[in-house]
């Protein structure tokens, strides 16, 4: 299994994963605090999926949505269930939309990439961030690579150490504002929320 191959699973899988995906947005807490740092309410999704639960939830607090996935079933079910959302079949390696938010959002996405496309990752970022925005994403506790599942389909996973993505946000003009490794109140997802200090 290779970072390489993530797209073409949830491709494969996407009507499955729609289906079994955990709706009871136990990440509610984590969206909240996203946008009460959040400059404004115009947010990006990058790895976005179906946009349930989770973009749906942000439409409903008033947020302008655009959907970011690299697997067409995905991007096409995000937008039969947000139909004024902007959604956008794209790679988010190499994302450019000419166009900056008040929130990046990457939850459960961005943890599929290889370590050195994570590490490109924060270019990214930063380009697409406006100023004092947020950046929000989930990843490992720990450095090293994981092979996950998803509807019975191998998928791989991989983190930096902490201290890395300490130095990459800070390095991209990021500060971090919270991060709980493994919260035991989301269930164990570690988290980042961070914000753009110019």
């Amino acid at each position: 299994m290779r970072a390489e191959d993530i797209l073409s699973t949830y491709s494969r899988v996407a009507q499955g994963f729609a289906r079994s995906r955990d709706k009871s947005l136990f990440e509610r807490r984590w969206l909240d605090r996203m946008l009460a740092h959040a400059p404004g309410r115009k947010v990006l999704d990058l790895g976005c999926g179906t946009g349930k639960p989770i973009a749906t939830y942000l439409a409903d607090r008033r947020a302008d949505i655009t959907g970011v996935d690299g697997a067409a079933e995905m991007i096409e079910m995000f937008q039969a269930n947000l139909p004024h959302a902007n959604a956008v079949h794209a790679d988010m390696r190499g994302l450019d939309l000419g166009e900056q938010f008040d929130a990046i959002l990457a939850w459960n996405s961005f943890f599929h990439l290889s370590a050195e496309d994570q590490r490109a990752m924060f270019a990214v970022f930063a380009a697409h961030a406006a100023p004092k925005a947020v950046l929000m994403f989930t990843s490992g506790q720990a450095a090293g690579e994981a092979i996950g599942e998803v509807e019975g389909e191998p998928v791989y996973h991989a983190s930096l150490a902490p201290r890395e993505y300490r130095k990459l946000l800070a390095e991209h003009g990021f500060e971090v504002v919270k991060f709980v490794p493994e919260d035991p109140d989301c269930r164990g997802h570690s988290v980042w929320l961070a914000r753009l200090t110019a």
